[in-house]
């Protein structure tokens, strides 16, 4: 017998002929390569069933496959999987009120329940594991392309195996996706990590211009005449977050960018050690107690963001 949790989330799959698989606004590979993944894997499994990724497409990670345009008739008698996304605010390309039944699978801590059947696991290393789970407890069937995202969905989100909840049930699946695939993971970290070299210049602007606070936040605020200058867009300018892991000066780091398309500023927070998803939850946003995304209204609204993380990060010493 499966575990329920996978025999459940497997009967609705095989129940439903129209299956719609949604993520979070402001893609990464974790959330495409899990949508892209599940995508595949159920075609492979049920060749007859219509399966449709949606959302808003992400350039940066076009090589991870292409995604299909939300159709009004996808509605109807449909189930939606939604992947990588705690709240509906942030659902990208769906209006989850409309299908006919919900399922959410997610790794980041609980915030609200909008789907009718729930697969939460904050200790996963990223939604793309619990996705390896998923067909390893079930009859759905891997495919060498959705092992492939799947790969490059959970290095992204460990950072290659580097963040803390990175476990050995994280390896064992790693393990086991790559024997029983033998996908060749080592020609695939090109695609995710080679950049141009506008955006090395762009590492050595924000290197150059980190404001660290007293207490070791460290962050900048990126206006659209930089991003101009450096021919950059707002998303580039948030996944350089990860790129400032191990100064030893800075215990939590933050880049903060305005966004011309949506009128507000983005921001990308990471810790080593402080909390900071609840500070993140004041302004907008949420996460991981170490990663977490903000949207702010203004520089303004930055400032005082970054006297909250101050303030963890000053609590946070004084306990160690």
């Amino acid at each position: 017998m499966f575990p329920n949790k996978y025999k459940k989330i497997y009967q609705l799959i095989k129940k439903y002929d129209r299956i719609v698989i949604a993520r979070h606004v402001g893609a990464d590979p974790d959330a495409l390569g899990s949508q892209l993944a599940l995508r595949d894997i159920i075609k492979a499994t049920f060749p007859n069933k219509e399966v449709y990724a949606v959302g808003y497409p992400a350039s940066r990670f076009s090589f991870l496959g292409r995604l299909d345009k939300m159709q009004e008739e996808y509605y109807e008698n449909s189930l939606l999987i939604v992947v990588d996304l705690p709240d509906q605010k942030r659902i990208d390309g769906v209006d989850p009120t409309k299908f006919s039944y919900r399922i959410k699978i997610d790794h980041h801590p609980y915030i609200e329940t909008f789907c009718d059947y729930e697969w939460i696991d904050d200790q996963a290393s990223s939604t793309s594991q619990m996705i390896m789970e998923l067909v390893f407890h079930t009859k759905l069937k891997m495919t060498n392309t959705a092992a492939e995202c799947l790969y490059l969905g959970l290095v992204s989100d460990t950072n290659r195996f580097l963040f803390a909840y990175t476990t050995p049930k994280t390896f064992d699946l790693v393990s086991r996706l790559i024997k029983e695939t033998g996908i060749d993971f080592t020609s695939l970290y090109e695609n995710l990590y080679l950049r141009p070299l506008k955006e090395i210049k762009f590492q050595g602007y924000i290197s150059n211009h980190l404001t660290v606070t007293e207490h070791g936040f460290a962050y900048i605020k990126i206006t659209e005449d930089i991003l101009k200058e450096y021919d950059v867009d707002p998303a580039t300018a948030g996944n350089m977050v990860n790129n400032f892991n191990y100064i030893n000066e800075v215990i939590a780091w933050g880049v903060f960018t305005y966004d011309k398309n949506r009128s507000l500023i983005r921001g990308s927070l990471r810790s080593r050690g402080p909390i900071i998803n609840e500070v993140a939850t004041h302004f907008n946003g949420g996460g991981h107690i170490y990663a977490s995304g903000v949207r702010l209204k203004d520089f303004d609204e930055v400032d005082q963001l970054v006297e909250e993380v101050n303030e963890v990060c000053k609590n946070y010493k004084e306990q160690l």
